[in-house]
């Protein structure tokens, strides 16, 4: 037993970065980047979809944003104001009228969303719907916190009409300011990717699918073939949902990290990171214990066991425990490093991966508690239940 606690488990913690660097698509890499732009002979219509309840805090930085795009083609965006009690609605005429540039229509979705629907995309199915009725060829689902460049737009298309993509997703570039911020965030976009290798999303043949819910350009027919978003109307994760169901249906998905595509949604104090992870953590798991037990013990194995093992063996003299440690800590802290850099933070935030993962550790456990608790993934005043608890509409 004591040769396993000091010398098998590290040693299986080191095996398992060591696949993570070279066998699990080169996650850690941050060059996945959409290629240069080569314009199109002919700018085809697109429609902007942003879904929004009780964004008046963060749309006066986002929606000038995507009103002022500078793009060739004939573009429009619909705001789906989902019933808020902010006053969203009213500021995004306001903000469409100081500043001009796309015509833009604020529409509410009739009700409350129905059973097995969530509200976010419910909205985005009133969005889609009357977007329709302009025959765009292509549509961007950007949510309310999402600021873009003036030529992300046209980029966009640029990207899927070259490529030959029927969804082009870019991971947005979240705020990272405070404290907590630097701690977690880089993080949660190295997990994504860990779990969702970009390279791995956009190649032909292989079942990883995967999409950034905050900047999707769709191609409307695609979209239609794969029944977005009636096909995963009852999906927390939605952009990963939409993502496997564009791949399913035989279209192609491109996903990576953006260069001019910014969330401006501040996440200041550790409370407000934590509902973000810990509402949605146990979706992923598809609500299954066994899954979340297993998640847990790799969790442990892969991030925790690196630095106690290298502590306790100095500790005790057990220099092939420390060892083994100080290997498998190491090869994590490189491969967060080029997240890090991406976002600019200090590289000594690198060998503290340990204490973040711990961090979603018990977010994820939180997850399942709330669930089985019957408050699920609570979301700006609404709680989701499981897929299977809802009825099906077919």
């Amino acid at each position: 037993m004591s040769a396993i606690v000091w010398t098998v488990i590290p040693a299986v913690s080191l095996a398992a970065w060591l696949w993570l660097l070279l066998g699990q698509g080169f996650f850690w890499r941050t060059d996945v980047r959409l290629p240069p732009r080569r314009d199109p002979d002919e700018w085809p219509p697109v429609c902007v979809v942003v879904p929004a309840r009780d964004e008046a805090a963060v749309l006066p930085s986002s929606l000038p944003s995507l009103l002022a795009q500078d793009y060739p083609g004939r573009a429009e965006v619909f705001l789906v104001d989902d019933h808020s009690g902010d006053g969203t609605g009213e500021l995004a005429r306001a903000l469409a009228r100081r500043h001009g540039g796309l015509p833009l229509t604020v529409t509410t979705p009739p009700g409350e969303p129905p059973a097995g629907w969530t509200g976010k995309l419910w909205a985005v199915r009133h969005g889609i719907a009357l977007a329709r009725a302009r025959a765009p060829e292509y549509l961007l689902l950007t949510d309310a916190d999402i600021a873009h460049a003036p030529d992300s737009l046209r980029t966009l298309v640029a990207a899927a009409r070259g490529g030959g993509w029927d969804a082009v997703s870019q991971m947005a570039r979240l705020r990272v300011a405070s404290l907590w911020e630097r701690l977690v965030v880089p993080a949660f976009v190295y997990f994504f990717a860990q779990l969702y290798p970009f390279r791995w999303v956009g190649r032909p043949g292989t079942r990883t699918a995967a999409a950034a819910g905050g900047c999707v350009l769709l191609r409307a027919d695609a979209g239609e073939r794969a029944r977005v978003p009636d096909a995963i109307r009852h999906a927390v994760i939605d952009d990963v949902a939409l993502a496997r169901a564009v791949k399913c249906a035989g279209g192609r998905v491109w996903l990576g990290l953006a260069d001019r595509v910014d969330s401006v949604r501040p996440y200041p104090r550790l409370s407000d990171l934590w509902r973000m992870v810990s509402r949605s953590a146990y979706a992923q798991l598809r609500h299954n214990p066994l899954l979340l037990l297993g998640t847990v013990a790799g969790l442990a194995l892969v991030y925790l066991v690196p630095p106690a093992a290298l502590i306790a063996g100095l500790a005790a003299g057990r220099t092939t425990a420390a060892a083994l440690g100080a290997l498998a800590w190491l090869v994590m802290t490189a491969t967060y490093v080029p997240m890090l850099r991406y976002y600019r933070q200090p590289l000594w935030l690198a060998p503290l991966l340990p204490c973040t993962a711990l961090l979603y550790l018990l977010m994820t456990v939180d997850s399942a508690v709330r669930h089985h608790r019957g408050r699920g993934a609570a979301w700006k005043g609404r709680t989701y239940a499981r897929p299977d608890t809802v009825p099906d509409e077919g």
